[in-house]
C-alpha cells in the first residue's frame, strides 16, 4: 500500500496556500487585519495568493467585494469560502450623511449578506455582538460559524520601556481611522468627557484625536470648546504602539463597534480603555482593562450619552494608572495576541 506524506510546518500545519481577497490598502481596519493576518500566515509557512481562480486551500473574503464571479466559480468546483463579517452599515439609516454615503452602505450591507447567504461555506464573526447583530437582521446561516476576536502582535504593541507619560497633564486619546460621514460624534462624546474631567475633576486634560477628519469638523469643534486639542490626523500604521504609550486613557468613541483594533492594540500597548457599553466592548475590555459604562440612552437612534458615569470611571482609571496599565497589557496577553487570532482562523480555513 502507497502511503502519501503530508509536509507539516513548525507550527503543524500542512503546507497550505491561503486566498485573501479583496485586495484591501490604506488605515481602514479590514486592512489593518490583512497585514497582520498574512504576517501570521507566512510566520507559519502558509503562503499567500490574491487570485481566488488560482488553486488554494481555502479563500478568506475580508467582508465583502463587488468581483463576486470569481467566488461564484470557486463554490461551483467545492472551495471553502470563509467571510469574515464585522458590523452592518446602520449609522446612514439614522442621520443624514449624503446621497452618496447612503447608496454605498446600501450596496455594501446587499453586497455583504448575499455572500454570506448565497456563496460563504463557513462564517468568522468578530466577536459575539457581530454575530448576534447579523442574525437580528438578516437570520440565522445554514453553514457553520466561529466568533474570533483580532488580535495584535504583543511584540509590536507592548508597554515599551521608553514610554514617558506626561505629569502636568492627562492624555485621552481617541483613535479611529475617520472621523466624517456621521461618525464624528464620538468626538462630541469625547470632548464631553475632556470637558468633564478638566472642570468638574479638575483634572487638568488634553484631548489627542487620530483619524481623518475635515477641516470643517475640526473647525467646528475647536470653536466650542476650551479643551486642548492635539490633532494628529491620520498617522502611519507604525506610530500607533508610540502613541498609545503617550497617553493616560484611550476612549473608544464609535457605536456598536463590532470588534475596533483601536481598543486591541491600547489594551496590548498597556493603555486602559474607557468606553460605553455598546458593540463588542464588554468583550474586550475585562476585569481593570478599563471600564464599560452604560450609554444611558439609545444608541441605535443616536440619542446623547450620559458621560457622567463614564467620568467617574475614567477619574478611578486616571488616579491608578499602575494597576490599570498592568491590568491592560495582562489581558491581551491572555486573549488578544495576534497567535491566538490566526490560530482560531485556521481552524476554520484549514
Amino acid at each position: 500500500m502507497l502511503l502519501l506524506a503530508t509536509t507539516f510546518n513548525a507550527y503543524n500545519y500542512p503546507m497550505s496556500k491561503i486566498c485573501i481577497v479583496p485586495y484591501v490598502e490604506g488605515f481602514s481596519g479590514g486592512a489593518s487585519f490583512r497585514l497582520k493576518f498574512e504576517d501570521g500566515l507566512r510566520a507559519r509557512g502558509i503562503d499567500v495568493t490574491r487570485d481566488p481562480d488560482q488553486p488554494s486551500d481555502a479563500i478568506l473574503v475580508l467582508a465583502g467585494t463587488r468581483n463576486l464571479l470569481p467566488l461564484w466559480r470557486a463554490r461551483s468546483r467545492g472551495q471553502r469560502i470563509v467571510q469574515r463579517l464585522d458590523g452592518i452599515n446602520w449609522v446612514h439609516k439614522k442621520r443624514n450623511t449624503g446621497l452618496k454615503h447612503y447608496l454605498r452602505a446600501e450596496y455594501g450591507n446587499f453586497n455583504l449578506s448575499l455572500i454570506r447567504s448565497r456563496i460563504a461555506t463557513n462564517i468568522i464573526y468578530q466577536s459575539e455582538f457581530s454575530r448576534t447583530w447579523w442574525e437580528d437582521w438578516y437570520g440565522k446561516t445554514r453553514v457553520p460559524y466561529e466568533v474570533v476576536h483580532n488580535g495584535v502582535d504583543l511584540n509590536v504593541y507592548s508597554v515599551g520601556r521608553d514610554a514617558i507619560l506626561p505629569c502636568d497633564r492627562y492624555k485621552l486619546l481617541i483613535v479611529e481611522g475617520s472621523l466624517g460621514g456621521g461618525y464624528d460624534m464620538g468626538l462630541d462624546n469625547a470632548i464631553r468627557l475632556a470637558e468633564i474631567l478638566q472642570d468638574k475633576h479638575k483634572l487638568p486634560m488634553e484631548l489627542m484625536v487620530v483619524g481623518k477628519i475635515t477641516d470643517d469638523i475640526r473647525k467646528r469643534i475647536q470653536a466650542k470648546t476650551h479643551i486642548s486639542i492635539n490633532w494628529m490626523g491620520a498617522v502611519p500604521r507604525e506610530r500607533i504602539p508610540e502613541i498609545d504609550r503617550s497617553a493616560h486613557l484611550l476612549f473608544s468613541a464609535d457605536l456598536n463597534a463590532a470588534c475596533p483594533n483601536s481598543v486591541i492594540e491600547a489594551l496590548a500597548c498597556g493603555l486602559p480603555v474607557a468606553a460605553f457599553d455598546t458593540g463588542a466592548l464588554n468583550e474586550l475590555v475585562i476585569g481593570d482593562a478599563g471600564r464599560v459604562v452604560p450609554y444611558g440612552s439609545d444608541p441605535w437612534q443616536i440619542e446623547p450619552p450620559k458621560v457622567e458615569p463614564l467620568a467617574d470611571a475614567a477619574v478611578e482609571i486616571l488616579q491608578d494608572q499602575p494597576r490599570f496599565r498592568k491590568a491592560a497589557r495582562d489581558h491581551a496577553e491572555k486573549a488578544l495576541g495576534l497567535d491566538k487570532m490566526v490560530d482560531g482562523y485556521l481552524k476554520v480555513l484549514l
